[in-house]
């Protein structure tokens, strides 16, 4: 069983930024992607960022350029840094991590979710 932690979700200004954080622990062999999903009211989840185990990123058109992921494979986390934020990044934000535990088991780990508000 692997359980995912977020944190540094809460309200921005405009323009401002945060942070976001995901922890994972229990029985883990190797991530070989570390995922951010954000679902505004109403609306879909949607990818917002992907990091795979060699480095690689992938981004949503509409955050590129102004959100960065990053992981730390030896601490099992990945971040979210999101700049120049935007009302319309206002959302619940959730790490989903892929991989493989030491038994050898399928990982497909959610987080609980933490609340982004993008707003004057």
């Amino acid at each position: 069983q692997v359980q995912l932690v977020e944190s540094g979700g809460g309200l921005v200004q405009p323009g401002g930024s945060l942070r976001l954080s995901c922890a994972a622990s229990g029985s883990i062999f190797n991530i070989d992607r570390m995922c951010w999903y954000r679902q505004g009211a109403g609306k879909q989840r949607e990818l917002v960022a992907v990091i795979t185990s060699g480095g690689t990123t992938t981004y949503a058109d509409s955050v590129k350029g102004r959100f960065t992921i990053s992981r730390d494979n030896a601490k099992n986390t990945v971040s979210l840094q999101m700049n120049s934020m935007k009302p319309e990044d206002t959302a619940v934000y959730y790490c989903n991590f892929l991989g493989r535990s030491r038994t050898g088991t399928y990982i497909n780990s959610w987080g609980q979710g933490t609340q982004v508000t993008v707003s004057s």
